[in-house]
């Protein structure tokens, strides 16, 4: 066999690897030359938007949601002063890496376009700034009603105009209920006339009990606007002089993984520890509380180092996203900081409307309260109710009157302030009251009116049938 065939071989082989080696080499160049030149061209543009995360869904329904916006480059940190949303609402800013965050500290109006201008973003490997804007739409807001009835009572989901009203939840006797972001928790009685909570998701499936202190009543249910916690006041079926628990405050936890967990007791110290009146403190694990001898402190959620707040008639509400609390307090209605317990009167209405009853914060600071007043003739006879925005600086805009022959009984304001529902049970003389343990007129309405339109007169959006919506963080009263 000739050896020159297989040197001659064996060189073609080796001029190939050679060869391809090179074409290797090249190609790896290029590729090289090509991504240093769209790193380049990369700084030369400045930073770019690669990927944007936001629920519309959520950032209507709770505050602290975000708008996340991922870019082409690691960022220098990004202020506050460099981003604007239109329509306003307040919002923080957090830099990470190449992501960039906005959060808005309350809920966001629905049904509504939001856009979102980032100015003046820089990578931190230099180069020239950019702007970045994103623009998103939330959907309609829907609410939770319950309606009693003489077959049954049903708590539906429905649009605000009524149109879409949705059964999902039935039982013989509902007392009272609230909606969590992912339940729906449900006061009834039981055809053996005993208490209990039902635990179900936002369609009315999957329902379980919770665990009760002992056979008794529950009454003063509600729930924290973030953790699926809830609370309520529980009273023993049978009470004596010596023994037995009386409106005592307890919480428990909606979260699966809390399934068959024990109640939690709050401890009241004091001569009298029962619960007359009590609320979450909004984006805390706080309670604000009332006992039956007129002392208000502020409590952890467990009970722990209580601060006593002085005395006070009635708390009339905190508004979401915020640590500021409205009371009544023995000279008149005031405001609390819970951070650190100052207060200050109540802002007083640039119109005298009548007697002010009932007060709704708002959401957020200085976003005022929504009251109802009375105009009463010769302090004895009701001329009819008012329903009125009070601003942080006085200025008074009615946007509801009722007329004398209807009750207000309760008004609660949307997550984020652009809705208020006001409970009225119409021709109260002759409205009969039901025999529930929190008895109603057996025929109430819950009236929405939108205190953002520009023309008070025309803020009526709908009337509808039933009470309890779940925008209210207490029951009515």
């Amino acid at each position: 066999m000739s050896t020159d065939g297989g040197t001659r071989r064996a060189h073609a082989r080796r001029r190939r690897g050679r060869a391809f080696l090179g074409a290797f080499a090249i190609v790896l160049g290029a590729l090289a030359v090509v991504g240093l030149g769209g790193a380049a061209a990369g700084t030369i543009q400045g930073p770019r938007a690669t990927d944007v995360q936001v629920d519309p869904q959520a950032a209507v329904a709770a505050s602290g949601s975000r708008l996340i916006v991922t870019t082409t480059q690691s960022l220098k940190k990004v202020d506050a002063s460099q981003v604007t949303v239109t329509p306003a609402t307040p919002f923080t800013v957090d830099t990470s890496g190449r992501t960039v965050g906005v959060r808005f500290t309350l809920p966001l109006h629905d049904d509504t376009e939001y856009t979102v201008t980032v100015g003046g973003i820089e990578g931190v490997g230099g180069g020239p700034a950019a702007s970045l804007t994103e623009t998103f739409r939330t959907p309609p807001i829907d609410v939770y009603l319950l309606r009693r009835g003489q077959s049954g009572d049903t708590i539906f989901r429905t649009d605000l105009a009524g149109n879409t009203a949705v059964p999902v939840f039935t039982d013989a006797h509902i007392e009272d209920f609230r909606a969590t972001a992912n339940h729906l928790v449900v006061s009834v009685r039981t055809a053996q006339d005993r208490a209990a909570l039902v635990v179900t998701d936002l369609d009315g499936q999957n329902p379980r009990n919770l665990q009760l202190p002992g056979n008794g009543f529950v009454t003063n249910l509600q729930s924290a606007d973030k953790g699926e916690l809830i609370g309520y006041t529980y009273s023993d079926a049978s009470l004596t002089a010596g023994s037995g628990r009386e409106s005592a405050l307890f919480t428990a936890s909606l979260k699966p993984d809390a399934a068959g967990d024990p109640p939690s007791a709050i401890t009241v110290s004091g001569d009298d520890p029962r619960v007359a009146e009590w609320r979450f403190v909004p984006d805390t694990d706080s309670i604000l509380l009332l006992t039956f001898d007129s002392r208000l402190s502020l409590t952890a959620a467990n009970g722990a180092n209580p601060v006593a707040l002085g005395s006070a008639l009635s708390i009339d509400g905190i508004a979401r996203g915020s640590s500021h609390a409205v009371v009544l307090r023995i000279d008149g209605p005031a405001e609390i900081d819970l951070t650190d317990g100052s207060e200050k009167p109540l802002v007083a209405p640039d119109q005298n409307l009548g007697k002010v009853g009932g007060v709704t914060p708002l959401p957020g600071d200085g976003a005022g309260t929504v009251r109802t007043i009375a105009e009463v003739k010769d302090n004895t006879t009701l001329i009819g109710t008012t329903i009125a925005v009070v601003g942080a600086d006085g200025k008074t805009t009615p946007v509801l009157e009722v007329d004398a022959t209807s009750a207000v009984l309760q008004t609660c304001a949307s997550p984020s302030g652009r809705y208020a529902a006001v409970l009225i049970a119409p021709d109260v003389v002759s409205n009969r009251y039901d025999t529930y343990q929190m008895p109603l007129p057996g025929h109430v309405e819950t009236r929405i009116i939108d205190l953002t339109a520009a023309d008070p007169s025309a803020a009526a959006v709908s009337t509808l049938t039933g009470f309890d919506t779940s925008w209210c963080q207490v029951p009515p009263r």
